[in-house]
């Protein structure tokens, strides 16, 4: 069995999510996490979680919502976290300076924010890091938390530093592209580091990539993983899964 630890399932993405969880099922998928992490889909995020038994979900502001999201915003997101037992983190929250750098010292306060919170509520965070590195190694440094760095592709060096800080990778389609250097990574780190996941509909795995992404190619993310640190996949897909009970609670 798999759990997609993070991906993004809505009605904007998907025209048939009864389908999607079908497929998900016939894949071996035990479970994903959605990630919840713009301000107009909160709502939509709860309705999935509640219609479906293998949904999850985080929840939080990406930093691209810094302009819409106000302090009233961040109290309605512990409300929301303290009211469903099936929200298990915090996210997809962080920093990203790839597009814009004008808005640094807001999306850090709106990144701290959500910090605290998790921080008070004892809960996981799910961070995004886009050519934001060091603050944002400075920044969580601050707070004593555990979490998952989304979609990780950084160097070893950078990877070790946030392991020895306590957090996971969250390893995706990437690691299967010709040209990405992120098995170099995978194949240096302790299977014990790693977290599966699609971030779907994007960055969908080879062969399928150019296509839409979905849970149901956890498995071949899986494989590759596997073959870099030459292990079986049953064995493989056995540790991962522990490292998702240990990171999340799934029980609920």
């Amino acid at each position: 069995m798999y759990i997609d630890t993070h991906c993004h399932l809505s009605h904007e993405y998907y025209s048939d999510i009864d389908e999607v969880i079908k497929e998900n099922k016939e894949n071996k998928i035990d479970k994903i996490i959605i990630s919840g992490c713009e301000k107009n889909f909160l709502d939509e995020t709860v309705e999935l979680i509640n219609k479906y038994d293998s949904v999850y979900a985080t929840i939080g502001f990406h930093p691209d919502q810094v302009d819409i999201v106000k302090d009233e915003d961040i109290e309605k997101l512990k409300q929301i976290i303290l009211s469903n037992k099936k929200i298990v983190g915090i996210g997809e929250i962080g920093l990203d300076y790839h597009y814009d750098k004008s808005k640094k010292e807001q999306q850090q306060q709106l990144f701290e924010k959500q910090l605290q919170v998790a921080q008070e509520l004892k809960i996981p965070v799910v961070i995004h890091t886009r050519d934001a590195t060091m603050d944002t190694i400075n920044i969580l440094k601050k707070y004593d938390l555990r979490g998952v760095i989304h979609c990780f592709s950084g160097s070893y060096e950078v990877a070790m530093t946030y392991i020895n800080m306590g957090y996971k990778l969250g390893i995706g389609g990437v690691v299967t592209f010709k040209n990405s250097k992120l098995h170099e990574v995978v194949e240096k780190i302790s299977i014990s580091n790693i977290l599966l996941e699609t971030d779907s509909p994007y960055l969908t795995p080879e062969p399928f990539r150019g296509k839409t992404n979905s849970s149901k190619y956890i498995p071949i993310i899986a494989k590759k993983i596997a073959e870099i640190k030459k292990v079986s996949e049953e064995k493989l897909a056995k540790l991962i899964l522990n490292n998702t009970y240990e990171m999340f609670d799934l029980n609920k």
